[in-house]
């Protein structure tokens, strides 16, 4: 059963904040809540994690994991980024877009597409997502959490917990949640291309 954590969206308890990172520390899965919907989240390293989120979302191997970064001096270390992309995704940040970039060896090689050697990175502006980076130290391997026969991410943290209760470790409910999913912005070959349009402005990849 999943422990559930009630926080505060703006100003969310240290408690309940360093609880949820001690259960990623312990190779825990925890669903969370973001601008753009509640997504599911391990640390880089867990032995359990990614395979969990593709049982949970009926993903296969060539799905695009997202790098939840604290800030961009962290999604500098784990893609590779010249002066363009660099540039425009540093304006872009933090927000509702994710960029899928040339992963750099930071990156464990399970975690990028498997041709590709890509993955995606984004920053969230939400105050309970950057409480939790900031303790547990690093990015968050993530998944947005929309269910196999759903078209948008779920969000409402109850309504999580009642679905998810028996395959993830703890649900993070903060009240109410963006209701689009990011933008994705696929810049690993040079140049920006809109892959999706969501949350997040697309003209200004255009």
């Amino acid at each position: 059963m999943a422990r559930y954590f009630d926080v505060h969206p703006h100003d969310p308890q240290a408690r309940a904040v360093s609880q949820v990172v001690a259960l990623l520390r312990e190779d825990g899965l925890v669903a969370y809540p973001t601008d753009s919907g509640y997504a599911l989240g391990c640390r880089l390293e867990s032995h359990t994690g990614a395979d969990r989120i593709r049982a949970i979302r009926h993903l296969g191997d060539k799905h695009h994991f997202t790098l939840m970064c604290a800030d961009f001096a962290q999604l500098g270390q784990l893609v590779r980024l010249d002066n363009a992309p660099f540039r425009a995704i540093k304006a872009a940040t933090p927000g509702p877009y994710t960029f899928i970039l040339p992963a750099t060896k930071e990156v464990p090689r399970r975690l990028a597409h498997p041709k590709k050697k890509t993955v995606g990175v984004r920053i969230t502006d939400n105050r309970v997502v950057q409480a939790i980076l900031h303790e547990l130290g690093e990015p968050l391997l993530s998944s947005t959490l929309i269910l196999p026969d759903h078209t948008e991410p779920m969000t409402d943290g109850w309504t999580v917990k009642e679905e998810l209760d028996h395959v993830v470790d703890a649900v993070v409910d903060a009240g109410e949640c963006g209701t689009e999913p990011t933008t994705v912005v696929d810049w690993s070959e040079g140049f920006p291309e809109v892959v999706r349009v969501g949350a997040g402005d697309p003209d200004r990849f255009a």
